[in-house]
């Protein structure tokens, strides 16, 4: 994995994302790119004119200094140490400039934080987070304002057991590696195992000659209710991080991802959410 990137609005909401991106660098021997997104300044004066460049450069400084605080306030000693870098921009839309700097800078994951349960539609649905899963060419990791992962040690995927899941499961295991975390290959069925079994087991052949890690278990459950049983696995198996691959409206979370109650199980339970994107793979 190359660059990590951090996004931030100065938030209590995205104070445990920064954490957990600094964590996650710093195992992985990635630097950090720690962002944040300002409106362009309203102002009278054209935009060509000295009075709107000087004010625009204001902004860019006061804005620099303004992040390199909040990360000195969050991550405390560790800030010294740290491959980070600072990165400030300017556009009506966090989005857009998020997915620009994807690109120019060579980032691999995407990580933002999210507002809890009682917010999550607005926050998590409504505005950047959901944009950066649909559209951005990298993984996207959101984490809830509540999270305190002090290890990564389990990490959940929800698999329908496909082709696509190979890519994204190997994409998993650069992240599990440094952390020699487990990584539990979930498929919840709404009827009777049979056919999900044989599956199951032709996945295990392909994958094992695809990706080789030694810590890949395999979870097939039955229910009705795929929320609730997602729930109660990732309450069990002490999840410290959730996966998925955005499908298109397929599959497990292809089917659930656009309803607001998938969004509200992972933020009450505190999991931090990481997303794949098929065609990033």
């Amino acid at each position: 994995m190359k660059n990590i990137l951090y996004a931030t609005d100065y938030s209590k909401n995205s104070i445990a994302a920064l954490k957990l991106a600094h964590k996650l660098a710093t195992r992985m021997g990635c630097k950090l790119i720690v962002m944040h997104v300002f409106d362009p300044p309203l102002s009278l004066a054209s935009t060509v004119s000295m009075t709107y460049v000087k004010k625009e450069t204001r902004l860019f400084v006061e804005h620099r200094d303004k992040l390199k605080a909040f990360c000195l306030d969050h991550l405390g000693d560790e800030w010294e140490n740290a491959d980070l870098n600072i990165v400030v921009d300017e556009n009506v839309s966090a989005t857009d400039s998020i997915l620009e700097n994807i690109v120019k800078l060579d980032v691999t994951m995407v990580v933002v934080g999210t507002k809890g349960a009682s917010k999550l539609k607005e926050f998590l649905l409504g505005s950047t987070t959901k944009a950066l899963i649909r559209k951005a060419p990298s993984a996207v990791l959101a984490v809830p304002e509540t999270s305190e992962v002090a290890q990564i040690e389990n990490i959940i995927y929800a698999s329908d057991f496909e082709n696509s899941d190979i890519f994204a499961i190997h994409r998993l295991v650069k992240i599990a590696e440094p952390f020699q975390a487990t990584i539990k290959l979930l498929h919840i069925v709404s009827g009777k195992q049979g056919q999900a079994k044989e599956q199951m087991e032709w996945f295990k052949e392909i994958l094992k000659r695809k990706v080789s890690y030694p810590k890949i278990e395999f979870h097939l459950r039955s229910s009705e209710d795929l929320l609730f049983e997602l729930q109660t696995f990732l309450k069990t198996e002490k999840a410290d991080m959730l996966a998925m691959l955005e499908r298109e409206k397929k599959g497990i979370f292809g089917k659930l991802i656009h309803r607001d109650k998938v969004m509200q199980t992972v933020s009450e339970t505190t999991v931090p959410l990481l997303s794949f994107s098929v065609g990033a793979l």
